[in-house]
């Protein structure tokens, strides 16, 4: 019996946070991994790490928003470690302020990060998975997305990642190509404690009133991501495609 060649994984925004987490879950589970971020020195250190572990992995510096580079990376993440398959688009900023503050650069620079950027990566990935007649598209949402007062961009840059999410699943699906969206509560992380520095408390205080309106009392960790995410690319998540999980600790809309 001859051993299944190994599936590749790309993850953008790799260099820290969700993306780290995913790319180590997805490692774990025996994928060969591309970690794609604008740090360069993250994503090298993140591939040193899972390669160091027995695992394989390259990383690979790029802006999401250039098709140029997107298609260079993806080339060379195929080249090294073989036709990636799976892909997690999770790069993501943010630029919060008020409507009346936020400026165009504050749109655009959101937009272009969420949208432009899963678009280009998708567009370049689905290459090798309609050519291989199997895939797994994962786009991180959030809870953002039924919308959050200072976050008038990231909130539509999250919604429309989950229309973008739909619209995949039934253009890819003939190929065998699923695709989810998974829209995160409050995740400590890098971003989340930007967030609590910007509004001007300490991040214990501020995670501490996030659990408090939680209905299981915790906020959220890059772990618990990391485990829907490894599902949703499993084979056992086949006939599972167009979906839009919350994962916040209790409902939401």
């Amino acid at each position: 019996m001859t051993e299944s060649p190994t599936r590749v994984a790309i993850v953008t925004g790799a260099g820290q946070g969700i993306g780290a987490a995913v790319a180590q879950r997805l490692a774990a589970d025996g994928f060969a991994v591309g970690l794609l971020d604008l740090n360069e020195a993250n994503v090298e250190q993140g591939a040193k790490d899972i390669v160091a572990a027995g695992g394989k992995a390259v990383g690979v510096a790029l802006d999401v928003c250039d098709a140029g580079q997107v298609d260079a990376a993806v080339t060379k993440v195929a080249e090294e470690l073989g036709a990636p398959t799976v892909l997690i688009n999770n790069a993501g900023i943010t630029r919060d302020n008020l409507l009346f503050k936020m400026t165009e650069q504050d749109w655009d620079s959101v937009l272009g990060v969420h949208l432009k950027g899963s678009f280009l990566m998708t567009r370049a990935v689905q290459a090798y998975q309609t050519k291989e007649k199997w895939g797994r598209i994962v786009n991180l949402s959030s809870t953002s997305a039924l919308g959050n007062r200072g976050q008038v961009n990231y909130s539509a840059a999250k919604a429309g990642m989950q229309g973008f999410t739909k619209t995949l699943a039934i253009e890819l699906g003939k190929f065998g190509v699923t695709a989810n969206a998974i829209a995160p509560g409050f995740i400590a992380t890098d971003m989340t404690a930007a967030t609590a520095e910007r509004i001007g408390m300490s991040f214990e205080d501020f995670k501490a009133a996030a659990a408090s309106q939680i209905p299981v009392q915790r906020v959220g960790t890059p772990e618990d991501i990391a485990n829907l995410a490894s599902f949703l690319v499993s084979e056992g998540a086949g006939f599972i495609s167009g979906q839009v999980i919350y994962v916040a600790g209790g409902p939401k809309d």
